[in-house]
């Protein structure tokens, strides 16, 4: 799919299901709120949970988090790109079905190839959540996405990476790790 049709069909709502460090990825446009909750409702996922976006490049992120300190930004820019996730305070901008209504939004720059570039072209983060129903094992191959969501997703094919956990998701404010 060209980039602008694709852009499109985000726009209008579109869920894309695409690979990334360690299994596939569910996404859509983080600004759009009927995405949000159809993303939600195809997961079966408690909406309390929030969600994550990932981006090629913190410029891409930072309409959803608050100014932070240069040596916050510095610390995870250390980490980035690669598989860790921090959890940092969400802009008044930040859509509350990304925060799952907390304080907080999850974000990481992407090391995978293909999200990376997804992001890249699209000019836009994605969210970005295991591609499974809630509870299941997440997708790892572009067929297993067909098979679950069938036409509900648009799915982008591509190889995963090799981890085979979730990313490590940090607390930047205490420093804790909330998912090895």
């Amino acid at each position: 799919m060209q980039r602008t049709g694709l852009a499109a069909y985000l726009k209008s709502g579109g869920l894309i299901a695409y690979p990334t460090e360690s299994c596939y990825g569910l996404g859509c446009d983080p600004r759009n709120p009927r995405a949000l909750k159809r993303l939600i409702l195809l997961k079966g996922r408690d909406a309390a949970k929030g969600l994550l976006l990932i981006a090629d490049h913190l410029k891409r992120l930072q309409p959803f988090i608050r100014p932070l300190r240069a040596a916050d930004l510095a610390r995870m820019q250390r980490s980035w790109p690669g598989p860790v996730t921090w959890v940092v305070p969400a802009s008044n901008a930040c859509p509350p079905l990304l925060t799952g209504g907390r304080p907080t939004i999850a974000v990481r720059v992407t090391a995978h190839p293909v999200a990376a570039r997804l992001c890249r072209s699209l000019g836009m983060a994605l969210v970005s959540t295991s591609a499974n129903k809630s509870g299941n094992k997440p997708a790892r191959t572009a067929a297993e996405c067909r098979r679950i969501f069938g036409a509900q997703v648009r799915v982008i094919a591509g190889r995963i990476g090799p981890r085979r956990r979730p990313s490590t998701l940090i607390d930047l404010a205490t420093g804790t790790v909330l998912r090895p």
